[in-house]
Formats: structure tokens, C-alpha cells, sequence
């Protein structure tokens, strides 16, 4: 009886090569070509306005920025956060390269089609990999999970503020996202 071969795992080389698709988006997952629908027009306003909410408090030590790339795992991963805050000393040292390791901060705007699996995957992913903070926009609740890389995780309501520990506890209203 034959040994089963390994997977195939698609490299970022490999994955950068392809032609570029306009009906959908396109990232790599541990090496898997994974197909996303384009955001949805509420998702981009969550996206916006909470990048916008972002960038004064932060104006001095980075940048904020949306759909910004990144390999979590150099070989086999190249992913976009929704929102991500970068250091400038990591972005001016990336130059025109890929960014290695996960953003600082990372925002992800749930989705209906995203599951608690995915989630839980993904913080992991971005903690274990650079990320000092991890928040979860869930538009139906109308909240904001915030999970730093030690993994305590607190749910912040529209009534309640974000201490942003990046920016040295600068604050962010809960009920300015959802606006």
C-alpha cells in the first residue's frame, strides 16, 4: 500500500504569481487559497470610520490603514486586516516588501459568513504572531472585543470606551464606530 503524500501548500510566491480575479477577493490561509466575497458597503463604512476614529490617536507613533497585507507566516500566509495600526519603525523597515509578522493592532469587522472557528484561528494567528491587540467589530451586537496578546479577552458596549494601550490609553467611544 502506498503512503499518503503530503498536502500541497501553496507558497506566497506561488500565490503573488496568480493572475489577479475582480469578482472576488483572494488571500492565503496556511498555504490554502482561500476566496473571499468583496465587502459588503457597511463593512467598508465600519472599516472607515473606525480607521478615521484611529488615526488621530495614533498619528504619532504609525500609521492606521486599511486592508493592509501581511504574512504572519512568511512562507504560507498572506492575509489583509480590515483595519490595522503598524509602527513606523516596522513600516519604514519593511520598504517595498511584504510586512512580516502580524500588524500591532488588528481590526476585524465580523462578517455573517465569518464563524467563531475562523476567529478564533485568525486572533490566534496575529497574537502568536506581533499583534499586541486584536479587536472584533460585531456590527449585529453592536460591540467590540478586545483581546490582547496575553488572550484576556473584554467586550466593550456602545456606552463604553476603548483604553487603546498602543497609544497609551487613549481612548476610543464604543458608540462613534457604530455612528
Amino acid at each position: 500500500m502506498a503512503a499518503l503524500g503530503e498536502p500541497l501548500l501553496m507558497t506566497v510566491e506561488q500565490f503573488q504569481a496568480l493572475p489577479e480575479r475582480s469578482d472576488v477577493l483572494e488571500e492565503l490561509h496556511w498555504g490554502c487559497l482561500v476566496t473571499l466575497s468583496r465587502p459588503k458597503p457597511w463593512h467598508i463604512k465600519l472599516q472607515v470610520r473606525t480607521a478615521d476614529l484611529l488615526r488621530p490617536l495614533s498619528a504619532e507613533a504609525g500609521y492606521v490603514i486599511t486592508e493592509l497585507p501581511f504574512r504572519a507566516v512568511t512562507q504560507y500566509d498572506l492575509r489583509a486586516a480590515d483595519v490595522a495600526f503598524i509602527s513606523r519603525e516596522r513600516w519604514d523597515g519593511a520598504g517595498d516588501k511584504d510586512l512580516i509578522g502580524a500588524p500591532e493592532l488588528v481590526v476585524e469587522i465580523l462578517s455573517p459568513s465569518n464563524t467563531k472557528s475562523q476567529l478564533q484561528q485568525y486572533m490566534a494567528l496575529c497574537l502568536a504572531n506581533g499583534c499586541e491587540e486584536f479587536w472584533a467589530v460585531d456590527r449585529s451586537a453592536e460591540t467590540v472585543t478586545v483581546t490582547g496578546k496575553e488572550g484576556r479577552s473584554i467586550v466593550y458596549t456602545k456606552e463604553q470606551s476603548i483604553p487603546i494601550q498602543l497609544f497609551n490609553g487613549r481612548m476610543i467611544s464604543v458608540s462613534e464606530i457604530f455612528k
